[in-house]
């Protein structure tokens, strides 16, 4: 008797954990989208400021790296910029396969300090799609941003950082898959 009680107990315990953990996902997107940290930028395309402070201004800077093996080179062609909240501003960034193969690009970005992530809006960016590279081909990208007019006084400074990723596997996979749909269409 003693045995059944310790297990239904043990049983219900692993059952609790397993939900929780199954959950522990989403509770954190909405821990973060409330408190504004972990720095996750919006990835859609951003409708143009109406309005530009002529009197603040915010330095944003760039940093990049590849994700371990990933054969690529980014960088931005500034290191920083000094923006008008409101003020659209363009960066171009130059990027190099490094290897000697095709490969494809994906570009993750975020923003620091976190809770400044959801002013920093993008027009144009190279992280909103895939990029195809030729073997050691070099190629350049504009990112259109500004900065949002609501961004709290205390923000004087924020980091745009891309991570990117040699995603041309699943690249791959995805091509093979499609074709295969249309083929067998």
């Amino acid at each position: 008797m003693e045995h059944s009680v310790l297990l239904k107990k043990l049983l219900l315990s692993a059952v609790a954990m397993f939900a929780f953990a199954f959950a522990l996902v989403p509770l954190y997107d909405v821990f973060c989208d409330v408190t504004g940290l972990n720095g996750k930028p919006n990835m859609e395309v951003a409708a143009k400021s109406q309005q530009i402070v002529n009197s603040r201004t915010v330095d944003v800077s760039f940093t990049t790296h590849a994700q371990q093996s990933a054969p690529f080179a980014v960088k931005a062609q500034q290191y920083m910029v000094q923006v008008k909240p409101g003020e659209m501003t363009e960066v171009i960034f130059s990027a190099q396969n490094l290897s000697k193969s095709a490969r494809v690009m994906q570009a993750v970005p975020s923003v620091s300090p976190g809770r400044a992530a959801k002013y920093l809006h993008k027009m144009a960016c190279f992280c909103f799609d895939k990029q195809a590279f030729a073997a050691s081909e070099q190629l350049e990208f504009k990112l259109l941003f500004y900065v949002d007019t609501e961004l709290p006084l205390d923000v004087k400074e924020l980091t745009l950082s891309y991570t990117v990723f040699d995603i041309s596997d699943s690249a791959q996979a995805n091509i093979h898959t499609v074709t295969a749909s249309a083929v067998a269409s």
